[in-house]
């Protein structure tokens, strides 16, 4: 299943660790060349960017654009479409997490927040839709949250950026739905990625408790099914948006949240 997206290619954000990796493995899988992009050591990326090129036998390329930089998103996008040819497929996966009140909230950290979660998604998009446009082929895939559905406390800025994807992904994918070009989001529930790791340490002294009562009492008490959403489910749900099955997906959230936004 899946073969169709062989010999594709993907720039994937935030893809150094967490969901983005294990999204840019799955679809190295299916024989996609990918861009990486994201942050962390020298040497442990270039071991994962080797790891995948050597295990899957497909290019796979690092840039270490600065994602907050617009200019940076421009070049990434054409250096990429330069080095593969084209990119068919953008995940725009890259963000981050502050859990404080917003009465104390810093002004600086609600400006990277709202660059990298939103602003980014903004420009990778513009970038990378003339190509798809005049290929008439293209799959857009932003990692949302249950957040841009339901909101927590001490979250407003990230639930407020969430929630902005989920339109955007909407009103670009009218824009382009008669070009063979699909934007669709995808809503995780809670997965235990660096990121929640650092959500756990923050929530515990947000509110007082210890980092297990934040996972049982906090995260997974919202998730009915109490388990952590695992990679393999999200990658599922992305490989079957950017293949040919999932052609007639667009303007969509897809909610992988084990219950969480049904209550």
């Amino acid at each position: 299943m899946f073969e169709d997206l062989k010999g594709r290619s993907a720039v994937v954000t935030g893809s150094t660790s967490g969901i983005g990796l294990h999204m840019a493995e799955a679809l190295a899988k299916m024989g996609v060349a990918l861009t990486l992009n994201g942050l962390g050591e020298e040497a442990e990326i270039e071991k994962e960017r080797k790891r995948l090129e050597d295990t899957y036998g497909v290019t796979v390329r690092f840039d270490g654009a600065n994602l907050m930089d617009q200019a940076e998103i421009r070049r990434l996008i054409a250096d990429a479409e330069a080095a593969h040819g084209k990119i068919d497929i953008l995940v725009n996966n890259a963000g981050m997490q502050k859990v404080a009140p917003i009465d104390e909230y810093d002004e600086a950290t609600w400006d990277r927040l709202v660059a990298l979660n939103l602003s980014a998604v903004f420009h990778a998009t513009k970038a990378v839709l003339p190509g798809m446009k005049k290929r008439r082929w293209g799959r857009i895939v932003n990692t949302a949250s249950a957040h841009g559905l339901v909101a927590s406390p001490f979250k407003a800025p990230y639930v407020a950026t969430k929630h902005a994807v989920l339109g955007f992904s909407k009103a670009v994918a009218l824009e382009v739905a008669e070009q063979g070009i699909t934007v669709n989001s995808i809503c995780p529930g809670y997965t235990l990625t660096p990121l929640v790791e650092n959500q756990v340490a923050d929530t515990a002294k947000a509110r007082g408790m210890t980092e297990e009562e934040v996972k049982s009492e906090v995260m997974l008490k919202a998730q009915p099914t109490k388990e952590f959403v695992t990679y393999e489910q999200l990658n599922g749900m992305l490989l079957y948006l950017c293949s040919d099955a999932g052609a007639s997906c667009t303007g969509s959230s897809y909610v992988i949240d084990g219950g969480w936004t049904a209550q």
